[in-house]
């Protein structure tokens, strides 16, 4: 009980410490919605080319897709944090060890107060601004909303485990510039970002949804709102998901771990 009061008080933390940044959460909130209308003409034109059906979208669940991705690309978060790395370059992750809740546990709650303040102040307005310009897809099974609400909970957690790992590679390079650049430009692609996977062959689609967490970052959650795929894989996709996250928290453990082990604090 403790535990959860403490993990609850730091997530809390997170939310008002990123509350904070009120210019820079309307910059980014306007700068993902007019990115928005150019990857939805984008998209538009490819299933208008391709005779109104690209990969089994039709123009309505491509533009759906394109206006939550742009929401929930800052919920998730895939890119930009960097805290972890600086405080090991610095040294200043000593005085994390000596805190009573383990590093992984302490940044995860906080990432969790990140994403609900920008479910807020990110996530919505994209949302709200792409059904007043274009036509889109609104789901029509019970159970959608409450199934996208979990994926896009386990994608928060899964993003954070991943940038963990990046940021965690200083340990070992003191340096995350090479690490957070190989991040950015895979993550970005593989996820669904850019473009839905299903465009890829399914030579390659499947086996990045079966071999890596990329897809379990965007593009889950985006075929799950729009109802892409029948209810039983859509839930399947959902438990790929879980499951990335279990292997991906158990190797932020171990990573940590040993990185603990061989710890050289700089300048000490």
């Amino acid at each position: 009980m403790s535990l959860f009061r403490t993990f609850t008080a730091i997530t809390g933390s997170g939310y008002r410490r990123y509350s904070t940044y009120r210019q820079a959460t309307f910059a980014g909130a306007f700068t993902n919605t007019v990115f928005g209308f150019l990857r939805c003409y984008v998209l538009l034109a490819v299933a208008t080319g391709a005779g109104g059906q690209a990969a089994g979208y039709d123009p309505a669940q491509l533009a759906t897709f394109v206006w939550v991705g742009q929401g929930l690309l800052a919920v998730v978060g895939l890119w930009g944090w960097t805290e972890l790395a600086d405080r090991i370059r610095t040294g200043d992750i000593a005085t994390d060890l000596l805190r009573p809740v383990h590093p992984v546990v302490s940044y995860l709650a906080t990432d969790l107060g990140r994403a609900a303040y920008a479910m807020l102040t990110r996530f919505v307005p994209p949302v709200l601004t792409g059904p007043i310009f274009f036509d889109v897809y609104l789901p029509t099974r019970w159970y959608t909303t409450p199934l996208f609400l979990v994926s896009m909970s386990v994608a928060v957690i899964l993003s954070f485990c991943c940038r963990y790992l990046v940021n965690a590679t200083v340990y070992w390079l003191e340096d995350v510039r090479g690490p957070m650049v190989l991040w950015t430009l895979s993550s970005g692609i593989l996820a669904g970002l850019y473009f839905p996977l299903r465009f890829l062959p399914e030579w390659i689609s499947v086996p990045l949804w079966l071999a890596t967490p990329f897809p379990s970052l965007m593009q889950t959650p985006l075929d799950v709102v729009i109802e892409r795929d029948r209810p039983a894989v859509q839930v399947g996709l959902v438990g790929v998901q879980v499951v990335w996250v279990g292997v991906l928290l158990f190797a932020c453990h171990v990573v940590q771990r040993r990185a603990e082990r061989r710890l050289v604090v700089q300048g000490g």
